[in-house]
């Protein structure tokens, strides 16, 4: 059953996704409510699954991955067993940091962080040789204009 979520609940997940890792004191009073009755609702919404893990966010080019690819993938194999091999491909490579499924020409798009064009090559080499797809167009991003995790609350 989904958790109800109220107004409260909405201003402590927008205070969560600005900064996760603020004093629960620091939550309760940009949220105008106060301690006991904050980490309640925060430990509710964790429980029904609002709330997943906590993590931290880095700066990939600080630490030297300057290039993101999106890349385009058509495929002409449908199986189950195709789809599974394709998947522990995926989930095997950490350089993948999304990858969706698509209706429409595409079947799928993957936004691949690696450090240059030789490290996506390298990347694009191993998938191949894994997987068979029909057709592979990389798309290099030249500026990322807005990046958020922050769902609009």
């Amino acid at each position: 059953m989904p958790v109800r979520i109220d107004t409260l609940d909405r201003k402590i997940l927008r205070e969560l996704q600005r900064d996760a890792s603020q004093s629960l004191d620091d939550i309760a009073k940009a949220v105008g409510s106060s301690k006991t009755p904050v980490w309640n609702r925060i430990r509710k919404l964790r429980e029904a699954g609002v709330i997943g893990a906590q993590t931290v966010l880095l700066d990939a080019e600080a630490l030297g991955f300057e290039a993101t690819f999106f890349v385009l993938i058509r495929t002409s194999e449908h199986e189950a067993e195709w789809q599974r091999a394709f998947l522990r491909a995926l989930q095997a490579r950490p350089e993948v940091q999304e990858a969706h499924r698509l209706a429409g020409d595409i079947d799928y798009i993957l936004k691949v962080r690696v450090a240059n064009a030789r490290a996506y090559d390298a990347f694009y080499q191993a998938l191949i040789s894994e997987v068979r797809v029909h057709n592979v167009t990389a798309l290099l991003s030249m500026e990322e204009i807005k990046h958020t995790v922050a769902l609009p609350l």
